[in-house]
């Protein structure tokens, strides 16, 4: 199957440019294409295209508030800015651009991009070993499997859990627990009043924050007790919080 991709972007020479470079990519089929944000969040939800690329400044709206639109409706979506502007990329970032390439563009610098792409669409060659984690009913922990170890995770000690180097780690006070399972695989096992998926890349445990500060436009940053790390929080995530303390 073709990774689906979406075009935002208002100068036709540069769309049509990046679409000629996409189409000598094997794998990959342009779905729609579009000038504005209007448009493109209108497509995305419609075709649900695995890639987007967009321009920061589009003629209507902007690439930066679309992405973060995007980013909420599927995280997984990579989100791939093409621009003229280097000073935006912190903001990009922010909401979770895959990439952002900077115009004049570097043809084999995009190829690279849809190379690393293609890489992430490939099925895990690993052995299924290492991804077992099953919550133990009435011992209140978690069985994390690697490849040299089998740990049992007290539940209530968790205080977040983190996608870091392409793995998983699970932080207590004292240790930290690194498995090649996904957030999603954990998170089923959690109980959802105690913990929250904050953000594409973290779970956190209620309980343990102390404090929630501004973080970028669309972000929060999250403080905890007992522990010198931080983890991120949409906006929407903050909004749904507060609700729950209110």
């Amino acid at each position: 199957m073709s990774i689906k991709v979406l075009l935002i972007e208002d100068e036709v020479g540069i769309r049509t440019l990046v679409r000629k470079i996409i189409e000598k990519n094997e794998g990959f089929s342009i779905v729609g294409e579009c000038d504005n944000s209007t448009e493109g969040i209108k497509l995305f939800n419609k075709l649900k295209p695995d890639v987007v690329f967009l321009d920061v400044q589009l003629r209507e709206g902007d690439g930066l508030s679309c992405a973060s639109i995007m980013a909420d409706i599927n995280p997984k979506a990579k989100l791939i800015f093409a621009t003229a502007h280097s000073e935006y990329m912190p903001e990009a970032f922010l909401v979770y651009a895959f990439d952002y390439l900077i115009k004049p563009f570097n043809v084999e610098r995009v190829n690279h991009t849809l190379e690393r792409i293609k890489d992430l669409q490939k099925p895990d060659e690993k052995p299924t070993m290492d991804k077992i984690v099953r919550y133990e009913k009435g011992l209140e922990k978690l069985l994390v499997k690697s490849k040299e170890s089998m740990s049992f995770v007290t539940v209530n000690d968790i205080i977040l859990i983190q996608r870091e180097d392409n793995s998983t780690v699970i932080y207590t006070q004292k240790d930290s627990f690194t498995t090649s399972a996904s957030l999603s695989d954990i998170e089923e096992k959690l109980d959802k009043d105690q913990f929250i998926r904050s953000h594409k890349s973290y779970i956190i445990n209620l309980s343990q924050i102390t404090k929630i500060l501004p973080y970028g436009r669309w972000t929060y940053i999250v403080k905890f007790k007992d522990i010198d790390k931080d983890a991120l929080i949409t906006s929407e995530k903050y909004e749904e919080i507060k609700k729950m303390f209110s």
